[in-house]
């Protein structure tokens, strides 16, 4: 029954928000009370999950979208998108431009969860394709890509490394298989899959970014230019590298992870750039506000439509739909590496979530690990790559996405959620591929 409430519920929310056209944040809001209903909730705890699933979502994004839409606007205000942008279109070429972006998503995606390093690079994205003329989406696929694996499969995001804890995998085995299996997604993905969808075209909210064009004497200096958008990362991974190195009651570590959470260091990012960027260069800072409040502005139905999403998610976990489909896969005699995959995959189509599919997950097949022999390492990457699969409407980065580019919902599935079907298909692949090198 739960899993004919499911597609029903899917079902109903595209009816709504492509046949009668309804904003996309009430759609999610209505199909979130009818499962609830149909679940038998009582009809106040119904309120209560809905309530519980925005603030849980916004708790942990607000801050990191606010200030991402600031910093987004300062560095495509001052200029320094565009500096970065013609830096790395002098070394790859127009013709490698996705490879760019796609190693500098990368690199930022190791330190950084997902929703921070999408605000921060999308300003980036807009540049490069506007400089280059090539189709945003072509060259936004490719960052987003990298972003995607990074949060799926490798430490120290979340996911992968509470994951890793569970199985009690080695870290620093889980990290390097990690990278060896990334190879195969990111270039399917990233590189080979945007061929395909050239021609979809974007439509980002107005006033989100500016595509100015400045002369060189007007653009920041690249160190600048890219300091300003790298604080978040710098900080992120010294706070990282500190928990793996010093003592949990080391001092320093407690100032590295402070400075380092997410918020803090997009904020720090804002302010360096308000000062560098804007009033060392001449701005006002009146003018520097209203530019900043005015892209922030344009992004308040981002923001809601990502709270929704959380509360439809949070339907879907409270009800209990989830743990009904976990029950089904009790018994499985499937490889562990296969099944864990599996489970992973169903629960992030039921749940939205990457993290809580993973998780979920991981506790089902925990328990025959050791009897199998199964790598607990490779078991890790398996369940990160299921967890990455099939992303869709109950999804927070299907909307974040869907949103930025102001794409349709067919032009979401067809590059969004390809995009994710890939990473997760070319995961296991890769995973298949080291368990038959090693064993």
């Amino acid at each position: 029954m739960s899993i004919i409430i499911l597609i029903i519920s899917i079902l109903l929310l595209l009816l709504l928000i492509t046949i009668c056209q309804l904003n996309a944040f009430i759609s999610l809001i209505i199909s979130a009370l009818l499962v609830g209903i149909a679940k038998e909730m009582p009809l106040l705890d119904i309120i209560a999950t809905v309530q519980k699933g925005i603030g849980s979502t916004l708790g942990s994004l607000i801050l990191i979208l606010g200030f991402g839409v600031m910093l987004g606007s300062l560095l495509s205000e001052s200029g320094a998108a565009q500096r970065i942008s013609s830096v790395l279109i002098k070394y790859f070429g127009v013709k490698r431009v996705k490879l760019a972006l796609l190693i500098t998503g990368f690199a930022v995606g190791i330190a950084m969860f997902y929703n921070a390093g999408f605000v921060i690079l999308i300003p980036m994205v807009f540049s490069v394709a506007v400089n280059t003329g090539q189709p945003v989406i072509y060259v936004g696929i490719a960052m987003a890509s990298a972003l995607s694996v990074t949060h799926g499969f490798l430490p120290p995001h979340p996911g992968p490394t509470a994951i890793a804890i569970i199985f009690k995998a080695d870290i620093g085995k889980t990290l390097v298989y990690g990278l060896v299996v990334a190879i195969p997604a990111l270039v399917s993905a990233g590189l080979i899959f945007p061929e395909f969808i050239r021609h979809i075209k974007a439509n980002p909210p107005q006033g989100l970014f500016e595509n100015k064009q400045f002369t060189e004497d007007e653009m920041p200096s690249f160190g600048l230019s890219f300091l300003s958008a790298l604080i978040p990362v710098v900080l992120m991974a010294l706070a990282t590298a500190s928990e793996l190195a010093l003592p949990e009651s080391n001092y320093l570590r407690h100032y590295l992870k402070f400075l380092g959470d997410p918020s803090i260091s997009m904020l720090i990012a804002v302010i360096f750039a308000i000062v560098m960027l804007g009033v060392r260069r001449g701005k006002t800072m009146k003018e520097l506000m209203d530019k900043s409040g005015s892209a922030v502005s344009s992004a308040a139905m981002i923001i809601m439509i990502i709270a929704a999403g959380g509360a439809f998610k949070q339907i879907l976990t409270d009800s209990g739909i989830g743990k009904d489909i976990a029950i089904l896969f009790e018994g499985s005699t499937l490889s562990p590496l296969i099944l864990g995959w599996l489970i992973a995959t169903i629960i992030r189509i039921a749940l939205g979530s990457a993290t809580i599919a993973g998780l979920t997950a991981a506790g089902i097949v925990q328990p025959i690990i050791a009897s199998s022999g199964a790598n607990p390492e490779l078991m890790v990457l398996s369940i990160g790559a299921g967890s990455l699969m099939c992303s869709h409407v109950n999804d927070t980065g299907f909307w974040m996405f869907k949103e930025y580019f102001g794409l349709s919902i067919k032009d979401t599935f067809k590059t969004w959620t390809i995009m994710e079907t890939i990473v997760g298909v070319m995961g296991l692949v890769g995973v298949l591929a080291v368990n038959f090198l090693i064993s």
